[in-house]
């Protein structure tokens, strides 16, 4: 057979899908090549919120390098901050009081509630299923209340400091807490009647973007991803920080690894986020939040009327910053998208050396173009919705 008699090659339409599109979960730019509607290569862009933050940790004091990392992952704001406190206390061997760990941990798991409240709401309005991107954001806004009760803030509590936490927990807010720990099963109840055994949802879920265990070994992919592939790969099991080894729960395994296992995970893990708070919540008891140790503790306010010595001393905080020592480690903890890591490199000066986040959105990016070939055009929406990317937690 000669190359004119050969079966000519199929016409591929190039398409690109974002960057400015909302199903593409921020502003990520994926490169279509398509065969009629069936994907055959599929190639992500990143780079359009590059922000230069890693850089610019670089020329910050420590302690303003909380308000930095907290837009990486805008929405798990609380596991940037710990991810960072705890590298940096673990370099000056500095020990957080009982009282501000339970907090913290009540923090960072209704911070993975209301991540992946918002992942579902918004998934499911993706396939035009309305009714339930209402349920999940007013239950959302229960938890965004707290934080802001808290804090004043609600996307961005800012409530960790080295060694501690910025204030205590505010008049009303545990019995906000309980209350909405009371209502929350019936409404996870709900969002499974609305969405588990629908027809609609499960045909559009079940068996697309298949991410097996072997490619989530290939591209380090963590969190709900390999756990849906059934691997029980989960840092606050495997390295344990705020003393998660003395709280029970379970890791939600699924083995399909396709996006509706990937769905069914994340239900579970939020009733889990819901056990561990109330498990919080009885261990909380009177004391303080902040570590005594003077390096790196303010004096209390009540001081500063009354004693120059503790004026003197934030000032010197304040507009000096720690100097943690020399030195280098890596610390991780339990994201709602996965393992999110600190590199963080000191030269004993008043600001990092060098600091390097291991994002579990970067992979979930790349691996899409393993996964995506093969799949219609309206399945990419779904693909790129089920490994729940942040584009500020990619691009950094």
């Amino acid at each position: 057979m000669t190359q004119s008699d050969a079966a000519p090659l199929p016409d591929l339409l190039e398409l690109n899908l974002g960057p400015q599109h909302p199903s593409t979960h921020g502003v990520l730019r994926i490169k279509l090549k398509l065969n009629g509607e069936v994907i055959v290569e599929a190639e992500p862009v990143i780079g359009y919120l590059h922000t230069g933050v890693e850089k610019e940790c670089e020329y910050r004091t420590y302690h303003q390098v909380f308000t930095l990392i907290d837009r990486l992952d805008y929405l798990s704001g609380p596991a940037e901050e710990q991810g960072f406190a705890g590298a940096v206390e673990k370099l000056m061997q500095i020990e957080v009081p009982e009282r501000a760990q339970t907090i913290r941990v009540i923090l960072l798991e209704l911070a993975r509630m209301g991540s992946h409240l918002l992942w579902l709401g918004t998934s499911a309005l993706e396939l035009n299923m309305s009714s339930t991107y209402m349920y999940c954001f007013a239950e959302r806004e229960k938890i965004l209340d707290l934080f802001e009760g808290m804090s004043g803030a609600r996307m961005f509590p800012s409530c960790w400091r080295i060694g501690g936490l910025a204030r205590d927990l505010n008049e009303g807010f545990e019995d906000h807490l309980r209350k909405f720990l009371k209502d929350f099963p019936q409404m996870l109840q709900e969002l499974h009647r609305l969405l588990t055994n629908n027809y609609v949802w499960c045909q559009r879920l079940q068996g697309v973007a298949v991410i097996d265990a072997d490619l989530c070994h290939q591209f380090m992919c963590t969190g709900p991803v390999i756990r849906a592939a059934g691997v029980p790969y989960d840092i606050r099991k495997v390295y344990p920080y705020l003393g998660y080894e003395n709280y029970q729960f379970d890791v939600p395994v699924y083995h399909e690894a396709d996006s509706y296992s990937r769905y069914l995970v994340r239900m579970e893990e939020m009733k889990q986020s819901a056990s561990i708070i109330e498990q919080a919540l009885s261990k909380l008891k009177p004391g303080p939040v902040l570590t005594d140790n003077r390096k790196v503790a303010l004096p209390p306010r009540s001081e500063l009327a009354r004693s120059m010595e503790a004026v003197i001393h934030q000032f010197k905080l304040i507009s000096e910053g720690i100097r943690p020592p020399a030195g280098e480690l890596y610390h991780c903890v339990e994201s709602a998208r996965g393992e999110l890591g600190f590199y963080l490199v000191s030269d004993g000066s008043n600001h990092p050396y060098r600091l390097r986040v291991r994002s579990p959105s970067f992979p979930h990016i790349q691996v899409l173009k393993k996964v995506i070939p093969g799949l219609i055009l309206s399945d990419v929406v779904v693909a790129i919705a089920s490994v729940d990317p942040i584009l500020g937690d990619v691009d950094r």
